[in-house]
């Protein structure tokens, strides 16, 4: 996969993460905050791993719960 192309997927998936997030307004803000940081560490897992699947939930899992963890 190339360099734009990684970029590209990261974008989209970033776009689509806030575009579903936007429908969850009666959400906590910790309930926001882990979504956010499985959606950000999934992303970060993805880039990170070279699109690995290991990777991509790794990362997601970490950051839901780096985020549950934030107040």
């Amino acid at each position: 996969m190339t360099i734009t192309m990684k970029r590209l997927t990261v974008a989209v998936l970033a776009t689509t993460l806030v575009i579903a997030l936007s429908g969850c307004s009666n959400w906590s803000k910790r309930d926001r905050n882990t979504a956010i940081g499985a959606g950000a560490g999934a992303i970060g897992g993805s880039v990170l791993t070279n699109g690995s699947a290991l990777g991509t939930v790794g990362g997601a899992a970490v950051g839901g719960i780096i985020g549950h963890q934030v107040h």
